[in-house]
C-alpha cells in the first residue's frame, strides 16, 4: 500500500493513501473531534461538522477527507476553534440539554466536547422547544429533546431480521428520529444497551434501568486516584478569632433529598460545623432569620405562594443565594431572577 506524506499544522505526517484524515491525525496524536464519525461507516455520515478543518485552504469536515500526497491540513487556529465551539453551542441552544440531571452526565460526547471547546454559555438564544418523549418502544425510551440528529442510530441499530430500527422522518427543522416499533421490539437486552451507547447524547435510554455511574467511573472521568478534582476537598478550619460564615438553608416544593444528602455525610457534618454557623434551616429547626447570612441554600421548586414568600425572604437575608438539586435546577426556583444585594 502506498504511503503518502502530508502536514497537520506544519507537522510532517505519513499514512497509507486513502486513510481517513480523522484516523490518520489520531495516529499522530491529533484528536479531531466528532459526534457522528464511526470508522466502519462508509461513506461517513458527516452530519455534525464538528470535525471541520482546512484542507489545502478549503474548509471541510475531516471525516470526508482521505489523505493524499502533499496535503496541507490546518486544524488548530483561533478561527477554527471558534468554528467548532459555535457548532457545539448551536447544538446546546437547539436542544434541551440539562447535563447535571441527565443520566448520561459524564458519559456524553456532546458534554465532553462542550468542556473541550470551553462552552460555559451559548452566544445563541435557546429555542426551548417542547418535543415529545417517546415511551412507545418496548426496550427503549426516546428523548427527542436531546437528539442532535447525528444518524448514528439510523445506520447502526438493526433488528435481528435486518430491518432498521430508526429512520429520519419529517423535513428541515421538523426532522426527527422515527422508530419502527415492531423492529425495536425484537431487540435483545444487549442490543438495546448498544443502541443507547451508540447515541452520543442521552437521547436513547434503556427502559426501566438506571445507567448513570458515579464520578470516577464514567467515560470522561479521569481515574479517581489521579484526578484531584474527584478527591474529597480538605476542610480548612478558620484561625482562632476569624468569623465563621453564616449559612441558612430551606426546602421549597420537592422531595427534600438535598437536605437528606447533607445528613448522609454522617460524621463529616462535624467538620462542616467547625467552619460555618448554620442558622435558619430544617436541619437546626431554627425558624426565623437572626440577621444577615453569607450564604443561602435553596432546594426545591416554586409551586405555590408560600414557596415564593420563602424564596423572597431568603433573597432579602442572604448575600449569596444558591439553588441546589434537580428540582431547583430544572427552572422552577430561579432565585437569580431576583437581583442580589
Amino acid at each position: 500500500m502506498t504511503t503518502v506524506r502530508f502536514t497537520i499544522d506544519g507537522i510532517h505526517c505519513t499514512a497509507p493513501a486513502g486513510t481517513s484524515l480523522v484516523e490518520a491525525a489520531g495516529a499522530h496524536g491529533v484528536e479531531i473531534p466528532s459526534l457522528c464519525y464511526f470508522p466502519h461507516i462508509n461513506p461517513p455520515l458527516a452530519t455534525c461538522r464538528v470535525c471541520s478543518v482546512e484542507v489545502n485552504g478549503r474548509l471541510q469536515p475531516a471525516c470526508l477527507v482521505e489523505v493524499t500526497e502533499g496535503m496541507q491540513v490546518v486544524f488548530d487556529t483561533p478561527a477554527l476553534r471558534d468554528e467548532r465551539k459555535a457548532i457545539v453551542e448551536l447544538m446546546f441552544a437547539e436542544g434541551n440539554h440539562f447535563c447535571p440531571s441527565c443520566e448520561k452526565n459524564g458519559d456524553c460526547d456532546l458534554q465532553h466536547l462542550g468542556t473541550q471547546t470551553g462552552v460555559t454559555a451559548t452566544r445563541y438564544p435557546h429555542l426551548f422547544e417542547d418535543r415529545i418523549i417517546d415511551f412507545h418502544p418496548k426496550r427503549l425510551v426516546i428523548e427527542h429533546n436531546r437528539c442532535i440528529k447525528c444518524m448514528r442510530c439510523v445506520e447502526e441499530v438493526h433488528a435481528p431480521d435486518g430491518r432498521k430500527v430508526f429512520s429520519f422522518v419529517g423535513r428541515g427543522h421538523d426532522t426527527r428520529v422515527g422508530v419502527d416499533y415492531e423492529a425495536e421490539a425484537l431487540l435483545s437486552e444487549a442490543e438495546a444497551a448498544r443502541a443507547m451507547h451508540i447515541c452520543p447524547v442521552g437521547a436513547i435510554r434503556v427502559r426501566g434501568k438506571s445507567l448513570g455511574r458515579p464520578p470516577g467511573e464514567r467515560k470522561y472521568d479521569a481515574p479517581r486516584d489521579h484526578n484531584p478534582e474527584l478527591a474529597p476537598l480538605p476542610v480548612s478550619i478558620p484561625k482562632t478569632g476569624s468569623r465563621r460564615k453564616r449559612v441558612a438553608t430551606t426546602s421549597l416544593a420537592g422531595c427534600f433529598g438535598c437536605h437528606m444528602s447533607m445528613l448522609d455525610i454522617d460524621l463529616g457534618i462535624l467538620d462542616v460545623v467547625e467552619v460555618i454557623d448554620l442558622g435558619k434551616s430544617p436541619l437546626t429547626d431554627v425558624k426565623v432569620f437572626d440577621g444577615p447570612y453569607d450564604l443561602g441554600l435553596i432546594e426545591g421548586g416554586c409551586a405555590n405562594s408560600e414557596n415564593i414568600h420563602s424564596l423572597l425572604a431568603f433573597r432579602k437575608h442572604c448575600d449569596i443565594l444558591v439553588s441546589i438539586g434537580e428540582c431547583a435546577f430544572g427552572g422552577e426556583c430561579l432565585p437569580c431572577a431576583i437581583p442580589c444585594r
